[in-house]
């Protein structure tokens, strides 16, 4: 299995444990991911994120997504 495809498992487990919670369809995402990631690993995740059933709006930093987090809740 190529890294993408793992990745994919990964968010699929995601997206239906958020489905289940929501009680509705999650399509979208933004993905956190490490500050250090290079392009190709971000253009794996968005590629992991799509094998997943998701349309991936954004690629966030970690740092940055913590932040975001921080001011929404």
């Amino acid at each position: 299995m190529a890294p993408p495809q793992i990745s994919a498992e990964v968010l699929k487990k995601m997206k239906k444990t958020a489905e289940d919670y929501l009680g509705e369809p999650v399509t979208e995402a933004v993905i956190t991911v490490p500050a250090y990631f290079n392009d190709a690993q971000r253009q794996a995740t968005k590629d992991a994120g799509r094998i997943a059933g998701l349309e991936v709006k954004r690629i966030i930093n970690e740092p940055t997504g913590r932040s975001a987090g921080l001011r929404s809740g």
